[in-house]
């Protein structure tokens, strides 16, 4: 069940490990700024944002990630070619972690994956998405390859067919228009809906590694920040409760990666997501698969104790 015959791909972006059989390396946890609603924005126009705060939440997800033994990333949401750019001169130079362009619109993702390639980033940039709403798949296929993109995430959803047998037929879809590109890293999104309807992702998860042995994962907090009576019923901490939970069981459910909404949540993900990552790491050795390698890992970073115990079971070494 969670052990796979198949041998799983791991992706290095920027220093950062994604995907491997589950016990190998812990879900890479991505955030957002500048999104809709995002209160670091000033006016999107002027590409006006609170620099400070904007410095002190990248921190914030850099401590966090050290503290956890969890790797992160931070997605970058723009609507224009000037605004990216605007925010990878600022991102790049204050945070080491690597960095999703985040646009809706074809024009000013390629805009800005050419700016990163002009500074030199593409080692640590990865292109958020190409998916089936691509107003020209073949000339954005082409165009990545032009520029010389590196990590690119593919974005597997069917509107005619939203269970998950219609997210692998989407993948299909793209992995086919995508031959010939020369990348290192291809990172599969199931693409959340709802909710419940994240269940869909992890099952949809479990086929691409199944089949595929790629890196995958999804965007709980769509879900979450959708459920709009969860903050209305159970104010904050009720809210708070649900995001956690959700991204805790979607990490033990055949998660590569997470983006988990914006940065200020970063005090409920990194821990819930923690704890969740050494409780998988225990049901895979239960099942009877390996122990995690790193002594960074959540199991052995929070219970060496516990971990030690279950290596000298197995007859291997500690942390082995």
């Amino acid at each position: 069940m969670f052990t796979f015959r198949r041998q799983q791909r791991v992706c290095r972006i920027g220093g950062v490990a994604v995907g491997g059989q589950p016990e190998e390396n812990p879900p890479v946890l991505i955030g957002s700024m500048f999104h809709k609603g995002d209160r670091l924005l000033h006016s999107r126009l002027g590409k006006d944002f609170d620099r400070t705060g904007a410095g002190d939440l990248l921190k914030k997800q850099e401590e966090l990630s050290q503290q956890m033994g969890l790797p992160a990333m931070v997605d970058l949401v723009g609507n224009t070619g000037d605004e990216l750019k605007a925010y990878i001169d600022f991102v790049a130079g204050a945070t080491s972690v690597p960095i999703c362009i985040d646009a809706w619109k074809l024009g000013p993702r390629l805009e800005a994956a050419r700016y990163a390639a002009e500074l030199g980033l593409l080692d640590r940039v990865l292109y958020n998405s190409v998916g089936p709403w691509s107003e020209d798949l073949e000339r954005e296929v082409a165009t990545l390859g032009e520029i010389g993109v590196k990590h690119v995430v593919l974005v597997a959803f069917d509107m005619d067919d939203q269970m998950p047998a219609g997210r692998m037929k989407c993948l299909a879809r793209l992995l086919k228009a995508l031959r010939g590109v020369p990348l290192e890293s291809i990172l599969v999104d199931t693409s959340v809906m709802n909710l419940p309807a994240t269940a869909f992702c992890s099952l949809a998860n479990y086929q691409v590694k199944k089949r595929h042995g790629l890196p995958v994962g999804s965007s709980p907090a769509n879900g979450t920040y959708m459920w709009k009576e969860a903050r209305l019923n159970w104010e904050e901490a009720g809210f708070a409760g649900v995001d956690a939970a959700v991204h805790a069981l979607a990490s033990v459910l055949w998660h590569d990666f997470l983006f988990y909404g914006p940065l200020v949540a970063a005090d409920r993900i990194f821990p819930a997501v923690a704890a969740a990552t050494a409780f998988q790491a225990t049901l895979v050795y239960g099942e009877g698969g390996g122990l995690p390698a790193s002594p960074r890992h959540p199991l052995n970073q929070f219970f060496a104790g516990f971990a030690g115990q279950l290596s000298a079971r197995a007859g291997a070494a500690p942390g082995g």
